[in-house]
């Protein structure tokens, strides 16, 4: 059982470190949480046993990582919104420009009468 939650408790927090260093780093609090549960679980059975494993502590550390990394990307990044006048002004000249490609473009009659549908 021990080396299930040890296992456990390894695997969630490598994955919090991976989450909290990509842009979605508020996903990195639910292995963070996991990986504190199950390495608590995995010390409190080793402490049972008497023998403690540098791989729980290791857990830990990786786990105050990602929960430090995500709680500093929380604070200080600002989301801010683009100005969607010029968002809607590019997507009207793309849109003009197509409708001009388009028109210059010669298809003959005949041409589409072959075409099988």
């Amino acid at each position: 059982m021990k080396k299930l939650f040890t296992i456990l408790a390894v695997i969630t927090s490598v994955l919090a470190v991976i989450l909290a260093v990509l842009p979605v780093s508020k996903l990195a609090i639910i292995p963070s949480v996991c990986a504190l549960v199950f390495g608590l679980l995995a010390f409190y059975l080793s402490k049972k046993t008497g023998e403690i494993k540098k791989i729980i502590q290791f857990t830990f550390f990786l786990t105050i990582i990602a929960l430090v990394l995500t709680t500093y990307k929380v604070v200080f990044t600002k989301t801010e919104v683009a100005n969607t006048e010029e968002l809607e002004a590019t997507e009207t000249k793309s849109e003009e420009d197509a409708i001009e490609e388009l028109e210059e473009l010669e298809i003959d009659e005949a041409e589409l009468e072959d075409i099988e549908l």
